[in-house]
């Protein structure tokens, strides 16, 4: 299996998707008042909110829309932003910090909007239970339900005790209890980029796949070269994510590539499927090499994980994940595995999104690196870009874009190894601890 083709990689949301139907490759010079890079929900989103504030924009995309992680992720939508940002205290104050905690929830209810609004056939469910894999853990999943009621969160949440969780919310004996949230849910994630999409152009974006950027002329207009165009604006995003590469080196460098892993199961019968998940409910436990999983709308267990941080998959995916999904399902032993796939997804050193300028070169902006909460933080990003390319200043945009980012150590060769070391040493601290 060949991830990285130009067309999409062979999932069950490919197998599934609505409007594949290709947009055009880029063949001539076009001058925009925003030029876009990349079509995942970075660069979608980034399209709609600027085309919303009547500014001109073309997007630009390598491969497909959604090719990338937001077209093959876990389609789980969970409140959150970051792993902790009460650390950021010191750079962004207390306000800031709090700010950023309502975006953890406010995004998720942005992404919700869209698809309301605009009517989008992605299979939402609402939903979710965070699992504890030790009694620790479960005693930190009470902690943030009692700081979840104390600040106001507007959804149903609840404990499910750990004798509970079998009969309540997964059909397995290895968790010590659960945290469900009725205000995060699941979806398809490559129906919901493909639905913007089209909404995008809507709104009058010019979008072009199979038009790889070859090079970035800088200056008060941006010149963005392809093979056989050329598009001038005054403003650039960059909203390639795990997929920058060497375009813009002082970017990349702070973006680990990491390699997450997804098996699709044959349609479940509504029996089985029921007693896997009784309410239908997006899982997602808490080891370092995490395990998430949930149903599709035709009852097909999607169970991903195993996070790799070497830059090499494995050869043979289901093999690797299926003695994953028989742990926690001992019962679908005899279930055929359908799909199979993998991509990559961008991780900073401290789990927060980079939202910022380019230093020397004001008018390109980014966002990357959303650490696993890409689905809804992409979302939030992009309408912190829209504020400031349009109004010239966002207080989400300076609170996001006042926490520091380091580059990765040992260079491009060198970075994804030294990761990899230091994440087996925590895998084998949990282990043994």
């Amino acid at each position: 299996m060949n991830q990285y083709t130009q067309e999409h990689t062979h999932s069950y949301y490919a197998a599934s998707a609505h409007g594949l139907a290709p947009f055009p490759t880029l063949t001539e010079d076009l001058v925009a008042d925003v030029c876009v890079i990349g079509g995942g929900f970075t660069g979608v989103n980034t399209a709609i909110e600027l085309a919303q504030r009547g500014l001109s924009v073309i997007l630009l995309e390598a491969r497909r829309i959604g090719w990338g992680a937001s077209g093959r992720n876990g389609g789980q939508l969970i409140r959150g932003i970051g792993h902790d940002v009460s650390g950021f205290a010191r750079y962004v104050g207390a306000e800031g910090v709090r700010y950023m905690e309502r975006a953890g929830g406010e995004s998720v209810e942005l992404v919700g909007r869209r698809i309301r609004e605009n009517n989008i056939d992605c299979d939402l469910r609402w939903g979710f239970c965070e699992l504890a894999n030790t009694p620790a853990q479960y005693a930190g999943l009470k902690a943030e339900h009692a700081q979840l009621i104390e600040s106001g969160y507007a959804h149903e949440t609840r404990l499910v005790e750990p004798g509970q969780i079998s009969q309540q919310v997964v059909n397995s004996d290895l968790y010590a209890g659960g945290l469900i949230d009725m205000g995060s849910g699941h979806l398809h994630p490559l129906n919901l980029v493909l639905g913007e999409a089209q909404l995008a152009q809507s709104l009058g974006v010019r979008i072009f796949e199979q038009s790889p950027v070859l090079e970035l002329v800088h200056g008060s207009t941006v010149q963005v070269r392809c093979a056989a165009g050329t598009v001038r604006a005054g403003s650039l995003v960059l909203g390639c994510n795990a997929h920058l590469e060497e375009l813009e080196p002082k970017l990349s460098g702070k973006v680990l590539p990491a390699g997450s892993y997804i098996i699709a199961t044959e349609p479940l019968s509504p029996e089985l499927a029921a007693q896997l998940i009784p309410h239908n409910l997006a899982l997602c436990d808490q080891k370092v090499g995490l395990d998430y999983y949930r149903l599709s709308a035709d009852r097909r267990l999607l169970f991903g994980g195993a996070c790799h941080y070497s830059g090499r998959d494995p050869r043979d995916i289901a093999a690797y994940m299926r003695p994953q999904m028989l742990k926690v399902f001992p019962q679908l032993a005899a279930v055929r595995i359908d799909y199979q796939w993998g991509g990559k997804i961008g991780i900073t050193a401290n789990r927060f999104p980079q939202v910022g300028r380019l230093g020397q070169h004001p008018n390109v902006y980014y966002a990357q690196g959303y650490s696993g909460h890409g689905l809804n933080v992409t979302h939030w990003c992009a309408k912190l870009l829209g504020e400031a390319i349009h109004a010239g200043h966002s207080q989400g945009f300076d609170v996001f874009s006042a926490v520091p980012h380091m580059t990765f150590p040992g260079g491009r060769a060198l970075r994804s190894p030294l990761l990899a070391l230091g994440m087996l040493w925590y895998r084998m601290r949990e282990v043994l601890g």
